[in-house]
């Protein structure tokens, strides 16, 4: 009984302390792991080198590929835990739980032993140099060799959140960041392992914290926990987690085809120095939307939810606070990142004027229309965790593949300086995305709205 009731106050807590409650650990832990991104960004610069920046740029796609089937897999089946507790439907969120585990661990593994046979070629077309690609493939050889660890580590934890455990989330991601933090500099400096002790200590820590993961989910006082009875696929719950989870997987795909075409753009008009410029201002830009990312983690349950119990009023109360929140999220960003650019990249490049300069230029450009980019962000989260992934696929291509792609390929032939084009690219597909999202945003409200009025009457 208490374990329903624990669920149940989804959808009977005052909405915007429920949205408190569950998006200030998800955020915490999301700064604290985009403030690692940033802390492993400055260890490898301070103390491998200026070529070991721009390597680590080069692994932004494989990342945000990696990332794309982990997303699939781990929010797909976290949003569907939320709608299928919000029905009660208690026998189908266990079986989630193994589904996951056993989705997770087969895609982990392939994805890996693909990718690594094809490591170099893939780097090389990437845009790597000489000088860079060393540096590149030692550190990705060690990530996709743990990438069943990131991908398994990763899916427990949005499952943690869906399962009224965002506390839990939070301490899990503190633990990796944690051991990050402790295990980092010890490989890099104490050992002199280079690049490959950045990478080592990540897999180490996120090895640690999915152990702890597994003895919460171990648990038989729990509602949803693991036992033999789940442990099989069930083809309707592959179908329908994959489905819902496609619109992340989309988003990463597509971020990663960007990334492909910025950074041998970059390499291309600007070379390596271009393209560490912009590998910096990728993880200083991506504190921001990981910060936002955190605020739509906690509001997923409670939409997710709410929609699966019918209670409109409250699905729309939490949209509207979510968008007020990332907005002033992104709106400090913009003045961080507009009037604060040359002190946050010197953090990363020891002796490298050049670098610093280019990197605090770029980083202007894709600040730009930041103040309206949340609304965004939570638009595209929204309609995913309500089940319906198409409008979701839909806003993330607008952004990535309808508006940015051709951007990247146009404007760099427009500017006399064509590395100007590039980073001009992301700020022009910013604005158009946010205007799409908002018509249909606001269109898709006031259905809500009339359907309300509907139930009530």
């Amino acid at each position: 009984m208490l374990q329903t009731e624990k669920f149940n106050e989804l959808g009977e807590k005052p909405v915007g302390r429920l949205l408190m409650q569950y998006a200030v650990p998800a955020i915490v832990a999301m700064t604290a792991s985009s403030l690692y991104n940033i802390i492993d960004g400055i260890f490898i610069g301070q103390g491998v080198g200026q070529e070991a920046i721009m390597g680590l740029a080069l692994t932004g796609p494989v990342m945000s590929l990696t990332a794309a089937f982990g997303a699939m897999v781990g929010v797909g089946a976290s949003t569907l835990m939320s709608v299928r507790l919000g029905q009660k439907d208690y026998d189908t969120a266990r079986k989630i739980l193994g589904n996951v585990l056993i989705m997770n661990v087969i895609m982990g593994l392939l994805l890996g032993a693909v990718l690594l046979a094809f490591l170099s070629p893939i780097l090389r077309f990437f845009g790597a140099s000489d000088a860079t690609l060393p540096y590149a493939r030692d550190f990705m050889t060690i990530i996709l060799a743990g990438n069943v660890v990131t991908h398994l580590y990763l899916g427990l934890n949005a499952l943690l959140r869906s399962t009224n455990r965002p506390m839990h989330a939070m301490y899990a991601t503190f633990g990796t960041v944690g051991l990050n933090c402790l295990f980092a500099p010890l490989f890099i400096f104490v050992l002199g392992w280079g690049i490959r002790g950045a990478a080592t200590a990540t897999i180490i820590s996120q090895i640690c914290m999915l152990m702890w993961q597994l003895k919460l989910f171990s648990k038989k006082t729990e509602l949803v926990h693991l036992s033999r009875d789940i442990m099989h696929l069930e083809r309707r719950i592959m179908g329908e987690s994959l489905l819902i989870g496609l619109p992340p997987f989309l988003i990463n795909l597509c971020a990663c085809l960007v990334a492909i075409v910025v950074t041998r753009s970059m390499a291309e008009y600007g070379g390596d120095l271009a393209v560490g410029a912009f590998g910096i201002c990728n993880r200083l830009v991506l504190f921001v939307v990981m910060v936002v990312i955190g605020l739509n983690q906690g509001m997923q349950p409670i939409a997710g939810f709410n929609y699966g119990a019918g209670k409109i009023d409250r699905l729309l109360r939490v949209l509207r606070l979510a968008i007020i929140a990332a907005t002033c999220i992104t709106t400090l960003g913009f003045l961080v990142g507009m009037f604060f650019a040359k002190p946050c990249v010197t953090l990363f490049a020891k002796d490298a004027p050049e670098l610093i300069e280019e990197a605090a230029r770029g980083l202007r450009y894709i600040v730009l229309f930041f103040p309206i980019v949340g609304m965004q962000i939570v638009s595209t989260a929204f309609f995913q965790s309500i089940g319906q992934p198409g409008k979701s696929i839909f806003l993330s291509l607008t952004r990535q593949l309808i508006f940015l792609l051709p951007a990247l390929l146009i404007l760099p032939h427009i500017f006399s300086d064509q590395v100007t084009g590039v980073w001009c690219a992301m700020p022009f597909a910013d604005i158009l995305a946010c205007c799409v999202s908002g018509v249909m945003l606001v269109y898709n409200v006031r259905k809500f709205k009339a359907r309300s009025v509907h139930q009530a009457s």
